[in-house]
This record gives C-alpha cells, sequence and structure tokens, in this order.
C-alpha cells in the first residue's frame, strides 16, 4: 500500500502512464470503426481523468494500477478492432472451432478478475469493514459496473442510429449477451477474491 506519493517520484506509475498512453495512441490511428471507438473511450477517458483527479488524496497500490492498466490496455485493442472484430478473437474461434469471436468475453472476465483487487482495496480503506465485507463489496461492485455498462450499451443504441451503434454492442447475434457478459465478470471477480483470500491465508 502506497502512502501520498507524488506522480514524479512514482517510477512504477510513470511505466504505467507511458506504456498504456503509447498504446492507447497506436490503437487510436485509423481504428476499423471510428464511430465505435469514439463510443468505447467515452468511459475510458472519464475513468483515467478520476484516477488522475484523485491521484493526490487517494493513491491506489502499485499492484491496484498495475491490474487497471492491463484491462485499459486490452480495451484500448478491443476499441481499435471492435471487439467482434479482433484478431486475437478470431485466432481462438478457429484454434477451438467457437461459434463467434469472443474476445468480449474474455475481456468482460478480465474486467472481474483484475479490478476485484482495486476495489477491494479501495473498499478496505476507506469503509473500515473486515476483509470479508470489503471482498464482498468488491463482487457487488463488478456486478454494479458490469450492469451498468450493459445499460449504458443500449441507451447509446436507442439514443444514436442503431444500425451505427451495432458495433459497440457487439452483441453478435446473441440476445443474451448483456447477462452472459456480466456472468463473465462476476466469475472473474470470484475467481480473483478466491485468490486473494488464498495467498492472505498462506500468509498467515
Amino acid at each position: 500500500m502506497r502512502g501520498r506519493v507524488k506522480f514524479a517520484g512514482n517510477r512504477v506509475l510513470q511505466v504505467l502512464t507511458a506504456g498504456y498512453a503509447a498504446i492507447w495512441l497506436v490503437a487510436a490511428i485509423a481504428p476499423l470503426d471510428r464511430f465505435d471507438w469514439l463510443l468505447e473511450n467515452l468511459l475510458v477517458v472519464a475513468f483515467v481523468g478520476l484516477l488522475a483527479a484523485t491521484y493526490r488524496a487517494f493513491p491506489l497500490s502499485d499492484l491496484s494500477y498495475t491490474l487497471i492498466a492491463i484491462f485499459l490496455s486490452l480495451h484500448a485493442v478491443g476499441a481499435h478492432y471492435t471487439y467482434s472484430e479482433s484478431p486475437v478473437g478470431f485466432w481462438f474461434q478457429e484454434a477451438w472451432n467457437l461459434e463467434r469471436n469472443h474476445y468480449d468475453r474474455v475481456v468482460h472476465f478480465l474486467f472481474g478478475l483484475l479490478f476485484c483487487y482495486p476495489l477491494r482495496e479501495v473498499a478496505l480503506r476507506r469503509t473500515g469493514a473486515s476483509a470479508r465485507w470489503c471482498s464482498a463489496m468488491s463482487l457487488g461492485a463488478v456486478l454494479s459496473l458490469s450492469s451498468v455498462y450493459e445499460i449504458i450499451e443500449w441507451l447509446v443504441a436507442e439514443i444514436v442510429d442503431p444500425q451505427a451503434a451495432f458495433a459497440f454492442l457487439g452483441t453478435q447475434g446473441d440476445v443474451f449477451d448483456a447477462q452472459k457478459d456480466s456472468s463473465l465478470a462476476a466469475c472473474g471477480a470470484i475467481l480473483g477474491l478466491s485468490a486473494i483470500t488464498a495467498l492472505n491465508k498462506l500468509r498467515l
């Protein structure tokens, strides 16, 4: 857990920021669908702005920032190609004889897996609750955030041209896409929180 260290003195965060900025800039060059890329990055800009604005008053641990940077980098790749057209997803589709490109499903799972630790850290530091309750709050937060994102996708499709927003939704013909995405995020969080619990027990 870090104290209040200025950004200029945090080498880990500097490397993470530079690395993610490089990936984001490359992904911003000639994306497959510029409209989808813009929609995918609206929340990213807001989230990164929130992290920057709260850094001095409430810095997270280096591990939390690392996990967040990994997820944002994977999202940048998905935004560049559109999730349903990601080359990595096509590779898995062909290798495992899958019916669809599952890159979006993988990233939803990793959202829960990678974000459960930062969310748990915030709960531990702000609520004063037990580790067990903070883990439960982290799982609840992952479910809430995942559901809110699916609602935002639906609203975007309703407000803008539904055909233009098709790439953003990325359902690939699956009417239960939103429910499956949220379920995978929950599974990722449960796996991550279980690993945290197991590692903490080993340290005792």
